[in-house]
């Protein structure tokens, strides 16, 4: 698709250098209203990037970068279940995963959703069964635990949406996330459970993914051994689609869910990769939860960008990350539950668009992927916020926030959101050296302590943060927060002209470390064909392991 982005971008660059002096202070002096112009709401949930360090011009020009990226037109293609992820040959069609709806989206030229609604149904029926107790553990008791596990997407998602959504659990379930191949994961994690009455989920599309597999096999010996061979088939299910390697691990082939090519891993939370989820919450949440994505969706490709919160979102990024030279973005919940959200949004972003070759296969031509990074507040505060209002290097951040706590005290959703709204006022305005002076004589300080602390309380201001003001932080809720940033990402790959949706950047230290297991597991085998380094720490290694 031909485009030329070279005005745009060479009008933002004028636009920057004619702006550079320019503070967000400054821009609130001016604009007592400028809330109201900077900021875009839909029902129950609000955008406000008027601490941004932007001006209408600004955004004007952002919006057409986005019009010379032919964001319309891509977007189209998305939606239409065009094979947009052009190394792989796929189409990209998570939406259809969480389309309420029913209405018919395409892939490959055939309707999926008929194949979508199936498993869906299938997923509602496994998860009621084994919430309520009619699907039950070998000797017939009701499971209290389940166990996902997963790597990466199939486990990020999962995790974090679980830890998300904790008050919608049932309260004789507990749901647990293994990933890491380091045996302390799967270890720790089996010492607690009471294997009589656990459920394994193992996820994994090839049934060959090393990680996943290896803890598969480790918690399969762990049950074959306390319960007997036969209790398998009632202690495991699958995600996958390899049929001949689930039987042969001795699942049953009704404790199967699939999920199709046009699922990216990052994206598929929205698939039966979200099962031990919706095991958890119950299937009518899991389906508010389907609609909350659902809603972004309508939202993304129906309102103008002016108004379109995730390509705003985007837009913004573009603009401190290409323009203004911000390397980094930091996203910090005031929502303890939500710890794990800026974790899922390191890899939905930098997994996404940590690219450097275009779509023509050329290098790209603007900078992509800033590094994400996050905490809860306010957590956050007490860790690293002196960096952020007095360090160096500006960090532009994306605040998030639900106006009424969920299942937690008032008074303390009180002081979360109190601190929330402060950290984005003091970023902004900062604190000038008069400022400081003023505060210390007030409190007596003599004119030579004044000199020589007065520096050291001076806070710069002009750092630009976003909020996300949100009702509560419901299934749906949940749901509306993952997709404005899934269309964010996209819109971005779109602007960078990338392949948001493939992630070749992992399989070289895959190969390389399939080639070193025999070695490193082998105390007797050659390192001469490795490089010195690598020798050398495997000899360590040895060494330090006796």
């Amino acid at each position: 698709m031909a485009r030329d982005l070279t005005h745009a971008t060479s009008a933002l660059k004028t636009h920057q250098l004619e702006t550079r002096g320019v503070t967000t202070p400054q821009l609130f002096d001016a604009d007592p209203q400028r809330f109201s112009k900077f900021h875009v709401a839909i029902d129950g949930l609000l955008f406000d990037y008027s601490k941004q360090r932007v001006t209408a011009e600004t955004m004007s020009l952002l919006h057409g970068l986005a019009r010379a990226a032919k964001l319309d037109e891509r977007r189209a293609a998305l939606f239409s279940g065009a094979k947009i992820n052009i190394t792989e040959d796929r189409a990209v069609l998570h939406m259809a995963l969480r389309n309420v709806s029913g209405r018919p989206m395409a892939a490959d030229g055939t309707d999926a959703m008929p194949g979508v609604i199936e498993v869906r149904e299938r997923m509602g029926a496994f998860a009621d069964g084994v919430r309520g107790g009619a699907i039950t553990a070998a000797n017939g008791e009701r499971f209290t635990d389940i166990v996902n596990i997963g790597i990466g997407g199939s486990d990020l998602g999962p995790a974090m949406a679980a830890r998300a959504l904790s008050p919608y659990v049932a309260p004789h379930l507990s749901l647990h996330y293994v990933s890491n191949v380091d045996g302390a994961d799967i270890g720790d994690t089996l010492k607690g459970l009471a294997l009589e009455t656990t459920l394994f989920i193992v996820c994994s599309k090839t049934f060959t993914t090393l990680e996943t597999m290896t803890n598969a096999r480790t918690a399969r010996a762990a049950v074959a051994a306390r319960l007997g061979e036969a209790a398998v088939a009632d202690h495991f299910c699958a995600v996958s689609t390899q049929l001949d390697k689930i039987a042969e691990f001795g699942i049953r082939e009704d404790r199967v869910f699939g999920f199709w090519d046009w699922v990216g891993g990052r994206y598929s939370i929205w698939s039966a990769i979200g099962l031990s989820v919706e095991i958890g919450i119950g299937r009518a949440p899991w389906e508010q939860f389907l609609a909350g994505g659902e809603d972004i969706d309508e939202h993304f490709t129906t309102a103008p960008v002016e108004k379109n919160i995730p390509a705003l979102m985007a837009l913004v990024e573009i603009w401190n990350h290409d323009f203004l030279d911000l390397a980094t973005q930091a996203v910090i919940p005031y929502d303890q539950r939500l710890a794990r959200f800026p974790a899922y949004l390191q890899q939905l972003e930098m997994e996404s668009n940590g690219k450097s070759v275009s779509l023509d296969g050329g290098p790209v031509e603007m900078k992509t992927a800033p590094v994400i990074f996050g905490e809860p507040g306010t957590n956050g505060q007490h860790a690293f916020f002196q960096m952020l209002h007095q360090g160096t290097e500006p960090v532009p951040i994306d605040f998030l926030v639900a106006a009424k706590p969920t299942d937690a005290d008032q008074h303390h959703h009180d002081l979360l959101v109190a601190n929330c709204f402060a950290q984005g006022e003091a970023l902004m305005r900062g604190r000038s050296l008069a400022e400081v002076d003023a505060q210390l004589r007030k409190q007596g300080a003599d004119a030579a302590a004044i000199e020589r602390i007065g520096p050291h309380k001076v806070f710069s201001g002009n750092r630009p943060t976003s909020t996300i003001l949100y009702e509560s932080l419901t299934p749906r809720m949940l749901g509306r927060l993952i997709a404005l940033y899934e269309h964010k990402v996209f819109t971005q790959g779109v602007i960078w002209n990338i392949d948001s949706f493939d992630q070749w950047g992992v399989e070289l230290g895959k190969e390389l470390a399939g080639r070193l297991v025999p070695i490193v597991s082998d105390r007797n085998a050659s390192t001469a064909q490795l490089d010195s380094s690598t020798a050398g720490l495997i000899d360590a290694m040895r060494r330090l392991a006796g």
